[in-house]
């Protein structure tokens, strides 16, 4: 019979640890532990547990005065949380899974500048004053617009003439990106300080003013999106295997693709128009989820990249509010995070 290690690691007869051997029943190391262990079921289930559970600390801790009005102002901040994990969170899975690149995000192809270059812009040419008074719908309604019709325009490069390519739309897409921060800084250098000051807020993601009505829009959208996606679950898995092979498998690739990066464009544009830029937050979450699934079959990615995305997002801010007291806004540390990370896989050589 074979020997363990500290009672719980199998070995072979000479004492060497012996992998193909499973575990004694019983018998439990931390070591030996691996979210990839669990079943898609089990890790799906202990997500969102711990997601209803920093849910519930972040709208009960610390809970005192007018509890209607303090609970009403925690709600609209956990749903704004809500819809940005899951649209951040799904946009990036389906731009990597079409794209066949685990490093690249849908903030690649210029969104974030191209929400900086209109906000830049609309501060010179109107004032602070005017866009901080500005109707919130109006507002929400032209930025999504106009980053939905930059994504349209862009896409047009994948779709039209024989030599169009993923490759190319996605080098397009770096060089717009360039061009709008250029022209973004220029502006900002032109401008009065004070105006600077208040633009500079709006560089970076807020969820302590967000519109309800707005949010309720937003909501609708995310979650229409969310069952269109759902439903062509399958059908990501064969785009994961590649171009040819998924045209070898009967799908039609042209449409879905297409249909998919419209999807992504919706999301990030209603995203980054309700509370601003995440740049790194979607590479985060999603690099997260493929450590842990088992098999990386879209049924399971899709919710586990939803849950780690709220629990990112709900549990960090409360962290930082507790812990920290405000010490610093929640974007800017996932920022940070997401920039290390994406830096690791560019050194690891994950880049294609």
């Amino acid at each position: 019979m074979p020997k363990t290690l500290a009672g719980s690691i199998p070995v072979s007869p000479g004492g060497a640890p012996d992998p193909g051997r499973r575990f004694p029943p019983g018998s439990f190391s931390w070591r030996s532990f691996s979210f990839k262990r669990m079943s898609p079921a089990v890790l799906i289930t202990l997500l969102g547990v711990l997601a209803v559970l920093a849910i519930a600390l972040f709208m009960t801790i610390d809970l005192r005065g007018n509890l209607s009005y303090a609970l009403t102002r925690r709600g609209i901040r956990v749903g704004a949380m809500l819809v940005v994990a899951v649209a951040v969170g799904l946009s990036t899975l389906m731009f990597q899974t079409v794209t066949s690149n685990r490093i690249l995000t849908p903030s690649i192809m210029g969104f974030d500048a191209l929400y900086i270059l209109i906000q830049t812009a609309l501060v010179f040419a109107l004032g602070s004053s005017t866009l901080l008074t500005a109707s919130p719908s109006l507002k929400f309604a032209v930025e999504v617009g106009l980053m939905v019709v930059f994504s349209g325009l862009l896409y047009r490069w994948l779709f039209t003439g024989g030599n169009g390519s993923l490759h190319l739309m996605l080098l397009v897409g770096i060089v717009i990106g360039t061009l709008f921060r250029g022209f973004s800084s220029l502006l900002q250098r032109l401008m009065e300080p004070s105006e600077y000051i208040v633009l500079q807020d709006l560089f970076f993601a807020s969820f302590n003013q967000v519109d309800p009505v707005l949010l309720g829009i937003s909501a609708v959208v995310v979650l229409a999106i969310l069952m269109v996606v759902w439903r062509l679950r399958k059908s990501f898995d064969v785009l994961a295997l590649g171009r040819e092979t998924a045209i070898n498998l009967g799908v039609d690739h042209r449409r879905i693709v297409t249909l998919v990066l419209v999807l992504c464009s919706v999301l990030v544009a209603v995203s980054t128009a309700l509370v601003g830029p995440v740049t790194f937050f979607g590479l985060l979450v999603v690099s997260l989820a493929y450590q842990m699934v088992r098999r990386f079959s879209h049924a399971a990615l899709i919710p586990v990249v939803c849950l780690l995305g709220v629990i990112t997002l709900v549990g960090g801010q409360l962290v930082l509010e507790r812990v920290f007291g405000f010490a610093t806004a929640l974007s800017v540390i996932i920022e940070f995070a997401g920039g290390l990370l994406f830096l690791y896989l560019l050194l690891k050589g994950s880049l294609k």
